[in-house]
């Protein structure tokens, strides 16, 4: 995935309200305002001072015209924006970067499924086979080359793995991916001491029969690809 620009530097005031980030843009010390597309609580990825990079949009319509894209933390560059995992990876996908789900014949993004959820992937084979694929972003390190989720109590993660059972318990094959924005993580596993209805919910979809991969970026300034895999250890 490029970006459509090149992204601006800045340096983190404060990441506040979800959803808001005030920098310093380095080229003039202007500060602005950007959104900052991404949910969880971003432990460890919201020290002020740190530098940071945004796009910037050129609608009209946009109230904060800058969106917080990427960030350097633990010496690597990391990507924060929640709003790519899904393209990153269904690109991985289209590219066999993902080789257990490789050969489908279709992909479709957000489609209905369960109970009134729409599911992030459905691959369909030749012969009509479905894989329900569910994505979920990743940026939690804590601990070297260790990723973790999820970084804040998801009670929809849950929602999604006890959707993705059922859809094994109806004959389909249903899969979990956790798409690592950041390059230093060769292994990932649960935050169950943050979430742990989360990892409860985990295991018991697993022992349903939902499969479960991870996959980290390279995460650049002029874009992010899903490209190596990460070993799930949970």
């Amino acid at each position: 995935m490029k970006f459509s620009a090149p992204l601006v530097s800045g340096r983190l005031v404060k990441r506040y309200k979800r959803f808001l980030a005030d920098v310093i843009l380095d080229e003039d010390g202007t500060a602005i305002t950007a959104h900052c597309a991404n949910p969880g609580s971003m432990l460890g990825l919201k020290e002020p001072g740190s530098r940071v990079w945004l796009s910037l949009s050129d609608n009209p319509k946009r109230k904060l015209k800058y969106s917080w894209e990427v960030m350097e933390a633990d010496g690597a560059l990391v990507g924060i924006n929640t709003a790519h995992p899904n393209k990153l990876v269904e690109e991985a996908l289209q590219d066999g970067r993902i080789p257990e789900l490789a050969g489908f014949a279709s992909l479709k993004r957000e489609v209905k499924y369960g109970k009134n959820s729409r599911v992030d992937i459905l691959l369909e084979s030749t012969d009509g086979a479905k894989t329900y694929v569910e994505v979920k972003n990743v940026h939690l390190m804590r601990q070297p080359g260790f990723a973790e989720f999820p970084d804040s109590v998801t009670a929809r993660g849950a929602k999604h793995l006890a959707e993705l059972a059922d859809m094994v318990g109806e004959g389909h094959r249903a899969v979990m991916v956790f798409l690592v924005q950041r390059p230093d993580c060769a292994t990932l596993g649960l935050a169950g001491d943050i979430d742990p209805a989360y990892a409860a919910a985990f295991a018991a979809a697993r022992e349903a029969g939902v499969e479960a991969y991870a996959i980290g970026c390279d995460v650049r300034l002029d874009g992010i690809d899903a490209v190596q895999p990460v070993e799930i250890v949970a």
